[in-house]
């Protein structure tokens, strides 16, 4: 196997340096990075927050969370352990800028610490990210020379709304330009997201079925057991919807129903993906839900309802499950509903896409049936599931359903991986085929905008902690003759063969 690029030299700035995301994902998938060999010995970190913190105090605290999260199995940073010598040359690289992202003086000290390329990454709340691209522009540090690139990466929420995402992307290219700009999605970093492009495009036995020619429908599920672990005063502001339908759901649904991109190149993927977006209808007065989750027992645990949560309002009105049926308007999908759903105090933790076949066409089986379904698992133990009917033992010509499954880490090595790894390094080689161009902002927020003007009054539907959600959820497929897929474990199918040896799963 060949060995990957090194990626060039360069700083990267970590604004919000003392917060959740820098210690749980992006400083875990830089120790990743450091350990598959993949960083030039001049990559460097700056760190920069309002904390009172120095160097030393922000290394310290960085290796105490690495440390937990290494003892934590239900933690995304999966390393095992902790290698001394990787750590203590990442954390010699690693310094503090004590500043407030608000005030041109902090932007006028980092100048002076950065020669070179320099990447500034936006682990902040998305009401900072104007304020970042004004301090960084009036110091000249997004201007770019022949030697030297310069590279800005936005985290999501991009906007609240179509009006504010552009007035942002109107904000930021005031200073840079387009190919500067990575807005990032980190769904697009999961090996499983990536792997839906080989899978759909690389496989006879997949790609002509891929179609309205025969799938009846498909759902898109990410669904959480967690509730919002403290972060109330975040969620408020944002709910459900905003947190996770125009960025991640949206950007799974582009990769199950973008046409074949002309090449694999930055370019054409990317109008792939801009095309299907900019095809889908906005969401029609009755096909969308709003709940919210009330006190229940989630694996054994009670859980109170969110209005009891700390930083919520008890009078909250803010969804924490949305589902909405969307169509796209091509040749492709025409007929074909997607049905997209999120909640979190849900009763499992899944990440999963269900294509539905549509029911058999012949009837010498009797009444149709239409247990054909391909379930692509994106998070837990991700993989692959057919589900299919064949004859039952025994006389006569029953059917039995039966059921395949390919599981990655049968085939793969486990390599640890929180999904940023391949955005840092694809950022750090200067390629934005995993990012999302303005296109494929507008076109989710323009498609969701008559469900943030609707959830301006009314109250959310309640359901209780551990529930699959809300009933009204399951009446807005009912309606169609459908359901969701089941959150609960299926039974297992057979899994496939081993590449190492050969022998049967």
């Amino acid at each position: 196997m060949t060995a990957p690029t090194v990626a060039p030299a360069c700083t990267l700035v970590l604004f919000g340096a003392a917060g959740d995301l820098v210690k749980r994902l992006l400083i875990p998938s830089i120790y990743d990075l450091m350990v598959s060999g993949v960083l030039d010995p001049a990559f460097r970190i700056i760190g920069v927050d309002r904390a009172e913190l120095g160097d030393e105090a922000w290394r310290r605290s960085l290796n105490d969370a690495l440390h937990q999260m290494v003892a934590d199995p239900a933690a995304e940073f999966n390393a095992g352990s902790i290698r001394e010598d990787v750590w203590q040359d990442l954390g010699g690289r690693l310094t503090y800028q004590r500043g407030d992202i608000t005030l041109d003086e902090t932007y006028q000290a980092l100048a002076g610490r950065i020669a070179g390329s320099a990447i500034f990454y936006c682990a902040v709340a998305g009401r900072f990210f104007g304020p970042i691209a004004d301090g960084l522009g009036k110091a000249g540090l997004l201007q770019e020379t022949p030697t030297a690139f310069r590279r800005l990466v936005v985290e999501k929420p991009f906007g609240d709304d179509l009006a504010s995402a552009r007035a942002l992307d109107d904000k930021i290219l005031g200073w840079a330009k387009e190919p500067q700009i990575y807005r990032i999605d980190h769904f697009l970093g999961k090996e499983t997201v990536q792997a839906i492009l080989a899978l759909r495009f690389a496989n006879r036995i997949f790609e002509p079925l891929w179609s309205n020619a025969h799938l009846d429908h498909v759902q898109i599920t990410a669904a959480e057991v967690l509730g919002v672990e403290g972060r109330g005063s975040f969620y408020e502001r944002a709910g459900a919807l905003r947190d996770m339908v125009p960025n991640h759901l949206f950007q799974i649904l582009a990769m199950v129903a973008m046409e074949p991109p002309k090449d694999l190149g930055e370019q054409a993927v990317r109008d792939a993906k801009g095309e299907v977006l900019a095809a889908v209808q906005p969401v029609k007065p009755g096909d969308m839900v709003r709940g919210q989750y009330a006190a229940g027992t989630v694996n054994g645990t009670p859980r109170v309802a969110y209005r009891e949560e700390p930083g919520v309002d008890p009078h909250s009105r803010t969804e924490t499950y949305a589902a909405i049926r969307l169509a796209i308007a091509t040749p492709r999908w025409t007929g074909v509903p997607f049905y997209l759903r999120t909640g979190k105090r849900l009763a499992a933790h899944r990440t999963e896409i269900v294509l539905q076949f549509k029911p058999s066409a012949h009837p010498i089986f009797g009444e149709p049936h239409d247990a054909n379904r391909l379930t692509l698992h994106i998070d837990g133990d991700k993989g692959l599931r057919t589900d299919f009917q064949i004859k039952a033992p025994g006389p006569g010509m029953a059917l039995a359903p039966v059921a395949e499954t390919f599981r990655h880490d049968d085939f793969f090595e486990h390599v640890p991986n929180i999904g940023y790894e391949s955005l840092l390094y694809a950022c750090m080689m200067g390629d934005a085929s995993l990012f999302q161009r303005a296109d494929a902002i507008e076109a989710p927020w323009r498609s969701v905008e008559p469900v943030l003007e609707a959830w301006k009054t009314g109250e959310p539907d309640l359901y209780a902690a551990g529930s699959a959600g809300p009933a009204s959820a399951d009446a807005l497929l009912s309606r169609d003759g459908r359901a969701w897929a089941s959150l609960q474990p299926e039974p297992d199918g057979r899994a496939g063969r081993r590449m190492a040896d050969g022998a049967a799963a």
